[in-house]
């Protein structure tokens, strides 16, 4: 089974999301320890990206600036070192406790030391992202894009958010642009809106041809019943969520490709990583084989970024789950929390286990 995908299109790739930065102590110390920090740009939906912009495909961001603020420079710098294009409305800041850009404040952890994460959106002009401030008809019309992906964290951020993305979902499908989503579903971004986003999530998952998620993301944002709980034991846990998604294919027919990954953390360090993707009637897993970590986080969305490049390049549906696989641990291998893939050679390196001095 093949997506057909679109052709004569300006951009493999788009992403609506809302842009922050994240700040990280060096040296593998804890937030409340650390003197010295890392400042990176970041969201989870350029995380995605970010395979393909690397290897060469074109990519455009959809996205909101605070108007005049260095962050906002630092952030639209640091895209276009991605080879990403970008567009979005410069909002006035409106004073000191006005607008800003969220900060993620991230301590990557070490040894038997868990991450932490800490999220600060107050104030985030990402929660503007109006529909209104974009012509959907140039993008997915005249530009066209072959692939949009959507995140649930962008979906639930505000009530001008999730309308932004079921009207990318609905211009998406009139201009046959496959439409990927990614559940992310966060409890505190639906507190108060649990009907209203359940609609909404169900529409755009109705219209997507790829749903990723864990089983909280099937269960809580679509109503799809989990899987049966499996304990530490992996084959139960896979079989559970086979069962799931042949579930959620009842419910969603037109979808073409269920994903999501396994994880087992031995330590902050050391983690047995492994996937699981559906593609029409064949399931293919990639059991969890262990690989050293230097920061976890964004290794999902390095997971999708892969998928999504291997989709965008025509591959065999086999290989799109092994080149996501090797793109999730090669994010984990980073200071950034996105992979940063050389090319398709030092992928599929990582694929086959390969990790002698190429010279």
């Amino acid at each position: 089974m093949t997506i057909a995908l679109r052709g004569d299109c300006d951009f493999a790739l788009l992403v609506p999301t809302s842009m922050g930065v994240r700040l990280t102590p060096l040296d593998g110390q804890p937030m409340h320890c650390g003197d010295l920090f890392r400042l990176q740009a970041t969201s989870a939906e350029t995380n995605v990206a970010s395979v393909s912009s690397y290897l060469g495909l074109p990519v455009k961001v959809l996205t909101t600036f605070v108007k005049g603020s260095p962050i906002a420079r630092f952030i639209k710098d640091n895209l276009s070192h991605r080879h990403m294009t970008y567009e979005g409305k410069d909002v006035e800041q409106g004073g000191p406790w006005g607008y800003r850009h969220q900060f993620n404040l991230a301590d990557s952890g070490y040894g038997s030391r868990g991450p932490r994460v800490q999220n600060d959106r107050a104030g985030e002009v990402g929660r503007t992202l109006n529909v209104k401030d974009f012509d959907l008809e140039r993008i997915f019309g005249s530009e066209g894009v072959q692939i949009v992906h959507l995140s649930g964290l962008i979906g639930a951020l505000s009530p001008e958010t999730s309308t932004f993305c079921l009207e990318i979902a609905r211009a998406a499908k009139k201009h046959g642009t496959r439409i990927s989503f990614d559940l992310n579903h966060r409890a505190s971004f639906w507190k108060g809106r649990e009907k209203e986003l359940h609609e909404i999530f169900t529409e755009i998952a109705s219209v997507s041809d790829i749903l990723i998620g864990n089983e909280e993301d099937f269960q809580l944002c679509l109503g799809v019943e989990g899987p049966e709980a499996g304990g530490k034991d992996l084959a139960a846990k896979i079989d559970g969520f086979k069962g799931m998604i042949n579930r959620a294919k009842k419910m969603f027919p037109n979808t073409s490709v269920f994903a999501t990954t396994l994880r087992q953390v031995i330590s902050a360090n050391c983690h047995l990583w492994g996937a699981i993707m559906a593609e029409g009637d064949d399931f293919h897993v990639v059991e969890p084989r262990e690989i050293y970590v230097l920061d976890r986080i964004g290794g999902g969305d390095g997971y999708v970024g892969g998928m999504l490049y291997a989709i965008l390049k025509g591959w065999a549906p086999e290989k799109w789950i092994q080149f996501g696989w090797a793109t999730g641990a090669l994010a984990t291998t980073m200071l950034t929390d996105y992979a940063q893939p050389a090319d398709e050679e030092q992928v599929w390196s990582i694929w086959e286990g390969n990790a002698r001095v190429k010279r």
